[in-house]
């Protein structure tokens, strides 16, 4: 074996290529030994730096300038899209007036950032999909088991049966053997595209513990980080086996009668992986919620509130002013709309300035110091409710002017960044007509919508696909049909949403599961909804005017 080549084999100078490394050169990047330094650095270049050989690689490595190669480069023009110059260039007519960052401050950044992402996807990204992948695995695993517990029981139902019922149970031992290898193609995949992406993991885990090692500056700041790409973890797949529900025997109707397979059930949930987020704690519902305080607003027909802080709430309702009470019922504030017509939504934006739209004049605007500005002005659309999202971004419900449209917009101050108005298929997610559509956002980031000509709540999570649909619960004392209005969310990522012809308010979970009613505390014609950071939920009643604060959370 060559011992200049043999991984065990102690690091020889790279100038005579037999002696024993004693030192570096942090500048040309060679192994040295004793008597080879002096030959290194007898050229009278000046910028050699000679390290011990432990120490090596601790010198970055600055690109050089292209227009002046006598040069390293160390800055970043900001002006010029971060191109690398050196010195020269910063005094040059090309690069008067920039602004210039040096490369340094640039690498040490992106070492942090480097640094941060390796710890992401070791301790929370990779473990995660580590976890889905035994799920996956734990499935597979014990599907030859449930398969065998359901043809066991398909056997002792058949052998209470006659001969001639034979053939009838072969059919369904078939349908049940289809339905295995097509429960097994599915999850298998699936844990195929978990091991596809935990490969992708491992390279990219690969690549950036190479730049984190690397001293590199090109590299280093070229690095783009994956953390978000691979931070929306894939639906979680839940597969639930058939069942066969056995029949009483009746020889006429043998097929029909002997029992009955369920098609599999594929349950897919959000499974989104949150970084850095402090988890909230578990808040569970009241047995009986209880009634705070009751607030008299004033207003013939209040539709409307939205809460500033724990201690103040903004109101409206059909005439054109907006009122700002405390909780003791104090009147703090009036605003009075600049058309003088009745706003259709409030709400509050995270710098705590007053939002309201206003469908006469086709406008969203903004109440700062008192005074009404202009945020958004639609062509063709009618603005009705408004819902802030956590990120700052504006939720704006909206129907067409000739009543046959309704859809969904995300605003960035006055920029459109989103549309969200057809599912897959291209069918319309909301009812095209102008009914009111209250709108908020869920702590998962689902966006939902109470549409009331649709007798439904609909949820679509923040890509704007549809998750699912609520269309009411059925209850003996609530027999008139579900019509949803004021729609609000909590800390638990519950949905609360205001059934006024019933005098009640449904509570779901995040999944569109029903919890409970929230019947009691003497509701009349619930309305709009709010909800405070302290999980405090506020009524409006419609026609009393009264503003009711119940507590319902332990």
């Amino acid at each position: 074996m060559d011992p200049l080549s043999s991984a065990q084999d102690i690091p020889r100078c790279d100038l005579c290529e037999t002696a024993n490394v004693h030192s570096y050169c942090d500048f040309c990047h060679v192994n040295l030994c004793k008597p080879c330094i002096g030959d290194h650095i007898s050229d009278g270049y000046d910028k050699h730096k000679i390290v011990p050989f432990k120490e090596r690689r601790s010198t970055l490595i600055y690109p050089t300038c292209e227009i002046h190669p006598h040069k390293n480069c160390d800055f970043q023009c900001e002006d010029c899209g971060n191109i690398f110059v050196c010195s020269s260039c910063t005094a040059s007519k090309q690069h008067k007036g920039h602004n210039f960052v040096e490369v340094t401050e640039v690498y040490k950044t992106k070492k942090e950032v480097i640094k941060r992402d390796t710890t992401d996807f070791e301790n929370h990204i990779s473990p995660k999909y580590e976890e889905i992948e035994r799920d996956l695995e734990n499935q597979l695993a014990n599907l030859d088991g449930g398969y065998e517990k359901l043809t066991t029981t398909m056997s002792k139902q058949g052998e209470q049966w006659y001969r001639e019922i034979d053939i009838v149970i072969n059919k369904m031992k078939t349908e049940i053997s289809e339905i295995k290898v097509k429960h097994r193609d599915i999850l298998q995949k699936h844990l195929n595209e978990i091991k596809q992406i935990q490969s992708l993991i491992k390279e990219t885990l690969k690549t950036i513990r190479k730049i984190e090692k690397s001293t590199e500056v090109s590299s280093t700041i070229k690095y783009s980080s994956k953390i978000r790409k691979f931070s929306k973890l894939p639906p979680k797949v839940q597969v639930s086996l058939p069942t066969f529900i056995p029949k009483p025997l009746d020889r006429e109707k043998l097929y029909s009668l002997f029992g009955q397979i369920t098609p599999l059930s594929i349950a897919t949930e959000e499974n989104v992986l949150s970084l850095h987020q402090p988890k909230t704690s578990v808040r569970e519902l009241l047995d009986e919620p209880e009634l705070v305080a009751t607030i008299q607003t004033g207003h013939a027909k209040l539709c409307c509130v939205t809460c500033l802080n724990e201690d103040r709430i903004w109101t409206s309702g059909e005439t054109n002013d907006i009122k700002c009470f405390n909780i003791k019922g104090s009147l703090l504030q009036t605003i009075k709309t600049k058309s003088g017509k009745f706003p259709d939504d409030i709400a509050v934006d995270i710098n705590r300035d007053l939002l309201y739209a206003d469908g006469t004049t086709r406008t969203v605007n903004k109440v700062k110091n008192g005074q009404i500005e202009e945020l958004i002005r639609l062509q063709g659309w009618v603005p009705t409710e408004l819902c802030v999202t956590s990120t700052g971004d504006l939720l704006v419900t909206m129907f067409s002017d000739d009543e046959t449209q309704s859809k969904v917009v995300r605003y960035s101050g006055s920029t459109e960044k989103q549309r969200i108005q057809f599912d897959d298929e291209g069918k319309p997610l909301y009812s095209g007509n102008y009914n009111i559509k209250y709108i908020t956002e869920n702590r998962n980031h689902d966006i939902c919508v109470a549409d009331s000509e649709a007798r439904a709540v609909v949820v679509v999570n923040q890509d704007g696909k549809l998750r699912w649909r609520y269309t009411g619960h059925p209850s003996v004392t609530k027999n008139k049909p579900f019509t949803p209005l004021g729609i609000t969310t909590d800390s638990q990522s519950r949905i609360l949403t205001a059934n006024s012809d019933n005098h009640c308010i449904h509570i779901l979970d995040q999944n569109g599961q029903f919890l409970r009613y929230i019947d009691n505390c003497d509701l009349e014609d619930p309305y709009g909804l709010c909800v405070d950071n302290n999980d405090n939920l506020f009524v409006c009643e419609l026609y009393k005017g009264h503003v009711k604060k119940i507590k319902y959370l332990k």
